[in-house]
């Protein structure tokens, strides 16, 4: 099948099952952003699994995206992509609840780095390397806010030839120690007031999860305007969870939340669109402009 013979109908049935609805607008989307960053990427497979690795804030669409990716590489060029999110490679719920006894008390909460599983990672893209079969890659569960046990894991029975590697800190170095002197938000004010918090995660930056975020062959940006937006798409989404399961968290519990991800939020934002391979700057609305490729490209 060629490029740009994909029957968009079908790509967006899943979309929108996936995703709980997305705008007729992004056929628009599809046709004229995603189908040639697919394009960019095959032309870079090769005989090697090649890694991909696809950074956004919060709320950003990198499932979306990556969703989207998967299928126009398979069936527009003859591709085997699969989707890693750094999210699944949480550390398990007692796991952080050490972390937290012994380090800091806001490593209960997952997300940042620190609080994943680095050597399952790195096990993970290793197999992927190596152009195994059968690869198990794992899952977390959001609602149990732990991991799902190893038989459930989905199976990847042919080899990869593509590997999505997804995650809101994707790609994040760490910043210079004058630059976590001071808070960025009340979080860290009130409950890090010594940043120990704050300088543990950048020890892991630093260290542990070059070994994931310098693993990537191919960098995508999905760049937000500001971190200001990063709260309303945050909204957004757990307005959804709330409309399909009937729970989630309140408006302050949220605005506490993303404050965890916004010192990286903001480095990421001023950082990494100078070493990524594609960005995708986005607006508030999610409108998605023009891709700005770090090597002139066919597309």
């Amino acid at each position: 099948m060629s490029a740009g013979s994909l029957p968009l109908a079908d790509l967006l049935t899943g979309l929108l099952a996936a995703e709980g609805g997305l705008p007729a607008s992004y056929h628009t989307t599809i046709e004229a952003h995603w189908r040639p960053l697919a394009a960019a990427i095959a032309a870079r497979a090769s005989a090697k699994p090649l890694i991909v690795g696809v950074s956004g804030s919060q709320g950003s669409g990198k499932s979306t995206l990556c969703l989207c990716l998967e299928v126009l590489l398979g069936e527009a060029h003859g591709l085997r992509a699969a989707t890693l999110s750094l999210d699944d490679l949480y550390l398990t719920r007692d796991e952080r609840a050490e972390l937290a006894r012994t380090v800091h008390p806001l490593f209960a909460t997952r997300g940042v780095p620190g609080t994943h599983d680095v050597p399952l990672g790195t096990a993970v893209l290793a197999a992927v390397r190596a152009g195994q079969r059968g690869i198990r890659l794992p899952r977390f569960d959001k609602g149990r806010d732990d991991r799902v046990p190893d038989a459930e894991w989905p199976v990847i029975a042919q080899r990869i030839d593509v590997l999505l590697f997804e995650g809101w800190c994707m790609g994040a170095g760490p910043q210079a120690e004058a630059d976590l002197r001071s808070p960025v938000n009340r979080l860290e004010a009130e409950e890090d007031a010594d940043g120990t918090w704050r300088r543990h995660v950048n020890v892991a930056l630093a260290g542990p999860y070059r070994a994931l975020f310098d693993a990537p062959d191919y960098v995508v940006m999905l760049a937000a305007p500001g971190f200001e937006a990063v709260l309303g798409w945050r909204q957004l989404q757990e307005s959804k969870l709330r409309a399909r399961t009937g729970g989630g968290m309140t408006d302050a519990e949220l605005a506490r939340f993303v404050m965890h991800y916004e010192r990286i939020t903001r480095h990421l934002l001023a950082d990494l669109p100078a070493r990524a391979d594609v960005v995708i700057r986005l607006g508030a609305d999610h409108v998605v402009g023009a891709l700005q490729y770090a090597v002139q490209t066919n597309e």
